[in-house]
């Protein structure tokens, strides 16, 4: 690889070597064999690896999941994609009564090694049926593992984690970093699921992130500076399982903590990870937990209005300020 690498093409790369060194990988989604997927993601794996592993499929979610859950159940281990998050309503049953229950339902005898990719969030004004952020419903299942990340090295590694987990893994792209570019992945900075990554080390405040926000977050830690607060920025990366002890260890630190994600604020993500940390690290804390979120509404397709929609960095350093005074 070459020491810059685009988001999307992380991602491409990972797929490569997983589905070279095992023949049970398969790729399975609509349009993304010949065309390459609707942001180009699996471009190139359907000569490389033919027509038997790289599946395009009929306009059916619920189909498309179905099918690659009995896949997992016989042996093999599919990665499917979901062209936008909007669309896993129609495949709700396969992921959360069939995938997700595996385990438990055989007593540990059986699982659903599978992986769903799915882009989510605004920035191409697509509007409310093509830019929801929904990644709490799945968090909220036990039986599924959840995972967002934020830059290409840490979106090809946590798709090698995802296809070698023995469990169903669903694996959320955010639309608007698939041509962002970043440090090509390093075999040796290999990626759990579950661990969070500090992007900005501070004192006097803890902004938790994930996915695309992430870079808002890095943006307002800089503006922050220049005012005299010093923020910690931590990259959540997966949110279930999520990295519980490295929140509550940063919040002992800087005592405030500001949560930001795109997904709508009420009952979102946010509202655990403070919840948590008002339980466990309420000690800790001198300001109460703040919340960074889109409004409770669809998303909007108007680029002004999807603009105020869509958590930013100024929202995120007067959240900052309230913290602080």
């Amino acid at each position: 690889m070459s020491s810059e690498i685009k988001f999307g093409r992380a991602i491409n790369q990972a797929l490569r070597e997983c589905m070279a060194a095992d023949d049970a990988v398969i790729v399975i989604g609509e349009d993304i064999a010949g065309a390459g997927g609707s942001f180009g993601v699996t471009r190139g794996l359907l000569n490389e690896f033919g027509e038997h592993r790289v599946r395009d499929t009929p306009i059916s979610e619920a189909a498309i999941v179905g099918a690659a859950v009995g896949a997992a159940m016989c042996g093999l281990r599919p990665v499917v994609e979901i062209m936008f998050m909007d669309f896993v309503t129609l495949a709700m049953d396969a992921l959360v009564n069939q995938a997700a229950k595996m385990r438990f339902m055989f007593g540990g005898r059986a699982s659903a090694p599978l992986v769903l990719r799915t882009p989510h969030g605004g920035g191409l004004s697509a509007g409310p049926q093509h830019s929801q952020c929904l990644e709490a419903w799945f968090a909220h299942v036990p039986g599924l593992k959840t995972v967002c990340p934020s830059t290409p090295a840490d979106a090809y590694h946590l798709m090698k984690a995802a296809v070698a987990d023995p469990d169903p893994v669903i694996f959320i792209e955010n639309k608007s970093l698939y041509g962002a570019s970043g440090p090509a992945p390093q075999a040796e900075n290999a990626v759990a699921i579950g661990e969070a990554k500090t992007l900005r080390a501070g004192t006097d405040l803890t902004i938790l992130a994930y996915g695309a926000v992430c870079r808002d977050a890095l943006k307002a830690a800089e503006m922050l500076a220049s005012e005299g607060v010093s923020a910690e920025v931590i990259d959540l990366r997966s949110l279930q399982p999520w990295d519980k002890d490295a929140v509550l260890a940063s919040v002992a630190r800087t005592h405030r903590l500001v949560v930001v994600h795109e997904a709508v604020r009420d009952f979102g993500p946010a509202a655990e990870i403070c919840a948590h940390v008002a339980e466990f690290g309420f000690f800790d804390l001198d300001a109460p937990p703040e919340r960074v979120a889109a409004p409770f509404m669809p998303p909007p397709f108007a680029p002004d209005l999807e603009r105020v929609f869509r958590p930013n960095a100024e929202a995120i350093i007067e959240a900052a300020r309230r913290s602080v005074s």
